[in-house]
């Protein structure tokens, strides 16, 4: 991995891609620090400080773990990249729902461009309600709960809309900074911000568990990591390759075809969606009891003990196994909506391509959703594994989102990738071929 890289520093133009795109990553992290104009920095650094590995800010952990912890810190780009991934994932949720949309998918690149622009126009009207509510919750003094310093110095009307069209605007530029890099740079570039985020927030997150829990527990977390990544790369990497044989047929005087190849059925097919879906499904009643004041209730009703019990606490076994199940489930229903063996069979089907021992048409569509079927449920249990694990070691604790679940997936996932992609590249200007 190191040589490609030491190789790609060498090539001029792939050097100069990698290079715009650490210039992005450095002005998306400075945005990240940098105050919204009426916040009161210090006295957010000192609730942070109070606060620090306790489970008030629990409900807003994965937003903070994809803004590189900018959303606590209430920075211009708070918000980060999150509305622009929910946006891509309802959009891409709504094309099998609504037949306009399929129509665009199939209809190449002019219909991949409405559907980014699609995607854009609602990643804004996201980023304005995710703003609304995190500046709303700031203003009442629940979104750093435990702290009694006022974090928002002005809190009139003006002052409360000036940062909510920052934070979007906020929001916007990210999304515009993604797309330079997948553009103009290396990899893809809304993965690599999300990379960055998690990345810079590991020294800190790693320094609180040495100071809070001694070198020894340190140690075992570090070596623990080693090994879930080891095991995150090879499941990454696994897949089921499925052998396709193309038939020979005449066009004119040519003869095209009679190649064989494979299809590749990742055992993660989903990638990390499902741990997405899954979060997001579970901070969502205790967000909404927030927001309606609920949780401030001195006498809660039944419903809303349910949820400070079994909805809030990591290290609750109920907790745990709605997770879980949650992730299962929504792993079968991502695979179900973005792999349709149908339309896979009518495609081998028309360019003569077969399974061998298998006939075209129904019974290979058949074929490919029994072993979809069978591959998805080790892939299903290993994300929801993965997940759950840093519940049950460091669950409430500081570094509890940077040592395991989604973020073990994101940094392994993106790293693969982007690492693939230089690869890629470099094969593509050093090749010589076979004649000199």
């Amino acid at each position: 991995m190191l040589s490609a890289f030491v190789s790609a520093l060498r090539t001029p133009d792939l050097r100069r891609k990698i290079l715009f795109a650490l210039g992005i990553i450095a002005l998306y992290r400075f945005g990240a620090t940098l105050p919204s104009p009426g916040v009161d920095y210090a006295n957010v650094k000192t609730c942070i400080d109070q606060i620090s590995g306790g489970e008030s800010a629990g409900i807003y952990s994965l937003i903070n773990l994809f803004s590189g912890g900018a959303l606590l810190q209430l920075s211009v780009f708070a918000i980060g990249i999150m509305p622009y991934i929910t946006a891509s994932i309802i959009v891409q949720l709504l094309t099998v729902v609504i037949p306009r949309f399929e129509e665009l998918r199939k209809e190449g690149q002019s219909g991949q461009a409405k559907m980014t622009q699609y995607t854009r126009y609602l990643s804004i009207a996201l980023a304005i309600l995710q703003s609304t509510g995190i500046v709303a919750l700031a203003a009442r003094g629940q979104l750093l709960q435990g702290c009694q310093e006022d974090i928002i110095a002005d809190q009139s009307i003006f002052g409360l809309v000036t940062i909510v069209l920052v934070m979007t605007a906020g929001a916007a530029l990210v999304m515009w900074f993604g797309e330079l890099i997948t553009e103009r740079g290396v990899g893809n570039g809304m993965s690599l911000l999300i990379f960055s985020g998690i990345a810079s927030r590991m020294p800190a997150e790693g320094g609180a568990i040495l100071d809070s829990r001694g070198g020894l527990i340190f140690a075992m977390v570090c070596v623990a990591a080693l090994a879930l990544i080891a095991g995150v790369v090879f499941v990454e990497q696994g897949q089921r390759r499925i052998p396709v044989q193309y038939a020979k047929r005449m066009v004119g005087r040519k003869m095209y075809g009679g190649s064989s190849t494979y299809l590749p059925l990742k055992v993660n097919q989903a990638g990390v969606i499902p741990v997405i879906f899954a979060s997001s499904l579970l901070y969502l009643p205790n967000l909404i009891a927030q927001l309606t004041g609920a949780s401030t209730a001195t006498d809660p009703s039944w419903w809303q003990r349910f949820i400070q019990e079994y909805l809030v606490n990591p290290s609750n076994p109920v907790y745990i196994l709605i997770y879980f199940l949650l992730i299962v489930f929504f792993t079968y229903f991502y695979v179900a909506i973005t792999f349709n063996p149908e339309e896979r069979a009518d495609e081998m089907k028309k360019f003569g391509g077969f399974i061998p021992g298998i006939r075209p048409g129904r019974p290979t569509a058949d074929y490919l959703n029994y072993v979809l079927s069978r591959i998805t449920l080790p892939g299903a249990i290993y994300l929801g594994l993965i997940a759950v694990l840093p519940n049950f070691f460091l669950s409430g604790s500081a570094g509890s989102s940077i040592f395991g679940g989604a973020a073990v997936l994101i940094l392994v996932s993106v790293g693969l990738d982007t690492v693939k992609q230089i690869e890629s590249q470099l094969m593509q200007r050093n090749y010589e071929g076979f004649l000199k």
